[in-house]
C-alpha cells in the first residue's frame, strides 16, 4: 500500500479479490483502506491481473526454473556463436541475392515477425542481411500470398524492347549472313534495314546475358605461339640495338648478340651515340668467341639502319654471314633479343640509378654475367645458357631430379617423425 499522502493510494490485487470473494469490509478497514474504497470492492467485480507465472511458485521451484532456463540460454548461445561462425567463414550474404520463391519470403517474413519480441526491426535486418526499403515492401505484398518474382510489367517500363526486337537481335548476332560485322556495326545496320532501334550497348548487354555466340570460328590456321628454335649452338643468332634514356636526358645505345639455341649473349656493346659500326663490331666478337669460327653464321635482324647498310654489306660480301630480315610474324621475329631486353631493363637497369654511361656499362655486364653462368633457364631444365651453349651441363638435369627425390623423401621422413599433441594422446591411450 502506498504510504505518500500527495498521490493517490493503490492496494495489491491480491488484497481486492480477498475483500470481493469474502464480501468482508473488516480486512480492508483494518489496514487502512477507506470505507468507501472497500464497499467499491464489493460492488464491482476485480478486473483481470495479469502477473509473472514464478510469482505464485515458491522457492524451490524458482530456483529449478532458473537452472532449467539458464541451461536453455547456454545452448541457444552456443547455437547463435555456430550461426555467426559459418555465415562469417563462407560469406553468406542476401543483400544483393535475389529469393524469387513466395514461400522463401513468408518464412523469413514469420521469422523477423516472432523475433521483434526480443529485437529490434533495424537489429533483425542487419543480421538477417536485407535492407528496410526490400522488407516493408514484402510486408506489403504478404496479403496477397504471391510473393512470388515476376517479370517488369511492359506498362511500368514502356521503354523495355519488345519480344519481336529481342528476336530480331538474337537473328542477327547469330545470322552467318551477318557474322563479318562488328557488333557495334550491326546495331546500326539493322537500323538501316528497319529491324530494331537500339543502341550499341543494348546488343552488347544483351548478347552477354544470354549467351549468344557470334558465328565467328577461325578456320584459318592460328598464328604460332612458339618462335624460332635450332637444334644446335650457333645456328642461328638474333642481332639488335635498345635505347636507354639516363637521368641527364641523354641517350645510350645498347647492341647486342643473343644465340638461339642456347640464350646466351656471345657480345655486347654500350655507346653514348648512335654509330652503324656498332653492328660489326659486335658481330665480329659474336664469330671469334663462337664455337665454329669458320663457318657460315646466320643472324636474324630487323630492317634498321644500324643493320641494313654499306659496311655491313661489305662484311657479308665476305662470305661468313648472313642475314636474315625480321618480320612480324612469331616464326620469323626477333622476339628473342626483344625479350632480353625487356628482362635487362625491367628487372635490373631501371632498380638503379642510371646517371652516367660508365654506370650503364658497370650494370649490363654485371648483368650478362649473371645471365650467362648463373641464372637457369626454364627450357634447359635447371642448365644456364653457358653450360647449354658449351654443353656441359647435361647431367644437371638429372642430378636436380635425383635432389628433388631426396628432399622430398627427407621431408616424408622429418614430418613423420614429429608429434602433436593428438599423437600422444594416442600413445598414452595405447599405453
Amino acid at each position: 500500500m502506498s504510504t505518500n499522502a500527495s498521490s493517490p493510494k493503490t492496494y495489491d490485487h491480491r488484497l481486492r479479490n480477498l475483500v470481493y470473494s469474502t464480501k468482508d469490509v473488516a480486512i480492508a478497514l483494518d489496514l487502512g483502506v477507506p470505507r468507501s474504497t472497500a464497499y467499491g470492492w464489493i460492488r464491482n467485480e476485480p478486473p483481470e491481473v495479469v502477473t509473472l507465472e514464478a510469482v505464485n511458485l515458491d522457492e524451490q521451484q524458482l530456483q529449478y526454473e532458473l537452472i532449467r532456463t539458464r541451461k536453455r540460454c547456454k545452448r541457444l548461445m552456443a547455437v547463435v556463436r555456430l550461426l555467426v561462425v559459418f555465415v562469417r567463414t563462407f560469406g553468406i550474404h542476401i543483400d544483393f541475392s535475389r529469393i524469387p520463391d513466395g514461400k522463401q519470403k513468408m518464412y523469413l517474413l514469420r521469422v523477423i515477425e516472432s523475433s521483434r519480441t526480443a529485437l529490434a526491426l533495424g537489429s533483425i535486418l542487419k543480421i538477417v542481411g536485407i535492407s528496410s526499403s526490400r522488407y516493408h515492401l514484402w510486408e506489403k505484398k504478404q496479403h496477397c500470398d504471391n510473393l512470388d518474382d515476376e517479370s517488369s510489367c511492359p506498362k511500368t517500363s514502356p521503354n523495355q524492347l519488345t519480344i519481336e526486337e529481342i528476336f530480331a537481335i538474337k537473328d542477327m548476332a547469330t545470322s552467318d549472313e551477318y557474322r563479318h560485322v562488328p557488333t557495334n556495326v550491326l546495331s546500326v545496320l539493322a537500323q538501316r534495314l528497319g529491324k530494331v532501334f537500339a543502341s550499341a550497348s543494348t546488343w552488347h548487354k544483351l548478347i552477354k546475358e544470354r549467351g549468344w555466340r557470334r558465328p565467328r570460328k577461325r578456320l584459318h590456321p592460328a598464328k604460332p605461339k612458339v618462335g624460332i628454335r635450332t637444334e644446335r649452338p650457333d645456328e642461328k643468332w638474333h642481332i639488335d640495338t635498345s635505347v636507354i634514356r639516363l637521368l641527364d636526358g641523354t641517350k645510350a645505345y645498347i647492341h647486342g648478340v643473343i644465340d638461339n639455341h642456347s640464350r646466351r649473349i656471345l657480345s655486347w656493346l654500350v655507346t653514348d651515340h648512335f654509330d652503324i659500326q656498332s653492328t660489326i663490331k659486335i658481330l665480329l666478337e659474336a664469330t671469334q668467341a663462337s664455337l665454329s669460327p669458320d663457318i657460315r653464321h646466320s643472324f636474324i635482324c630487323d630492317s634498321g639502319v644500324e643493320n641494313i647498310n654499306d659496311s655491313v654489306d661489305e662484311l657479308l660480301r665476305k662470305g661468313f654471314l648472313k642475314r636474315i630480315l625480321a618480320y612480324v610474324e612469331l616464326d620469323f621475329s626477333n622476339s628473342m633479343i626483344e625479350s632480353f631486353w625487356r628482362a635487362l631493363k625491367h628487372q635490373w637497369l631501371f632498380l638503379n640509378t642510371l646517371d652516367n654511361i660508365t654506370t650503364l656499362r658497370r650494370l649490363v655486364a654485371f648483368y650478362v654475367n649473371a645471365h650467362n653462368t648463373q641464372m637457369p633457364h626454364s627450357a634447359f631444365n635447371g642448365q644456364t645458357p653457358d653450360e647449354t651453349y658449351y654443353g656441359t651441363g647435361d647431367k644437371i638435369p638429372q642430378k636436380l631430379k635425383e635432389k628433388r627425390d631426396a628432399a622430398r623423401l627427407a621431408r616424408m621422413e622429418a614430418n613423420r617423425a614429429m608429434t602433436c599433441d593428438a599423437c600422444l594422446n594416442r600413445k598414452e591411450a595405447a599405453a
